[in-house]
């Protein structure tokens, strides 16, 4: 949900640089968290990422933008939702992860966008709640490749 994270990351100042990942050379992007992907989607499990961002788009999220084709190869869907358009909804005040309606994982991060630390949420008020956001921004957000980031 924030339109910048972990601006001192190197990857994101390679790609500042003109770097781009080829989609060509797997081996050169290819990464264990994928091949976890590959491996839900294989068990029949659905791997879904929403993204809300500010229009137009932070370099960071442009980024972000670039880099999302491995995840969408190994089976994760992504959508995108601009801000403006999420004015309707609810939204939990920090990022999360929900794996199969009983664990919340949230990211906290820094007024500059450095993780800090990660919490476990089993309250099932909380997920409710998470996992219904969730889904009013999945409903309204845009498949990645159908959004364009220029």
């Amino acid at each position: 949900m924030r339109d910048g994270y972990m601006l001192d990351d190197p990857d994101f100042h390679a790609w500042q640089a003109g770097h781009r990942l080829d989609p060509d050379d797997r081996s050169s992007w290819w990464r264990p968290w994928l091949q976890n992907i590959v491996d839900a989607a294989a068990r029949g499990a659905e791997v879904k990422r929403a993204r809300i961002v500010s229009e137009p788009v932070s370099d960071y999220i442009r980024y972000e933008y670039d880099v999302t084709f491995p995840n969408v190869r190994a089976g994760e869907q992504v959508r995108w939702l601009p801000r403006r358009q999420a004015t309707d909804l609810a939204l939990p005040g920090n990022d999360f992860w929900l794996f199969d309606q009983e664990t919340l994982l949230i990211n906290h991060f820094s007024g500059n966008g450095d993780w800090l630390d990660v919490e476990h949420v089993t309250d099932p008020a909380v997920i409710k709640l998470c996992s219904e956001a969730f889904e009013a921004v999945w409903h309204h957000a845009i498949p990645h490749d159908d959004y364009h980031v220029d």
